[in-house]
């Protein structure tokens, strides 16, 4: 596991292919941030597929509502949900979409972010200024590269928990 910094500021995700580290950048998109944070102190992530994963792009993750396979699990309408909080502003920067790079979920409108996210597969720099990036992975990715393709797969991965690392 890599060096954890801050821990306050760490996501832990646990996978069947192994944990997953991710550092946070509360600098560059702070209410992205602590959404992740607060869904993960709840456990509101734990149990949630990967329900839209494509293979030289990105695995999506993290709808609450619809994508829990503990919880009233509905696969075709994985992605379509999020949480009972409101969407978050847009926090684009100039930190480029590259390989591991964690990317706030949307839809058409720029400020309707709320619970979803997804993890850079490749350099996804057409992405830029135009998706909040807020953390990235600094261990694990051999265990993202490993989660099942599908728009949605028919065996989807979840993260089996998500926690932050001050908490674990």
């Amino acid at each position: 596991m890599a060096e954890i910094k801050d821990p306050e500021n760490t996501i832990i995700i646990t996978l069947d292919g192994g944990e997953v580290v991710i550092e946070l950048l509360p600098d560059i998109a702070p209410k992205h941030c602590e959404r992740m944070k607060e869904l993960a102190r709840s456990g509101a992530y734990d149990g949630v597929v990967f329900h839209r994963v494509i293979d030289g792009f990105m695995a999506q993750t993290g709808d609450v509502k619809f994508g829990n396979q503990n919880k009233d699990f509905e696969l075709r309408r994985a992605g379509t949900g999020g949480s009972d909080l409101p969407d978050l502003p847009a926090e684009f920067s100039g930190i480029p979409h590259d390989r591991g790079t964690l990317g706030a979920a949307r839809s058409m409108n720029p400020n309707s972010a709320n619970s979803q996210f997804f993890i850079n597969f490749a350099d996804n720099h057409f992405l830029n200024r135009q998706y909040t990036v807020y953390g990235r992975v600094i261990s694990g990715m051999d265990a993202v590269d490993k989660i099942t393709r599908g728009e949605p797969p028919m065996y989807p991965d979840a993260m089996i928990s998500m926690k932050v690392a001050a908490d674990a």
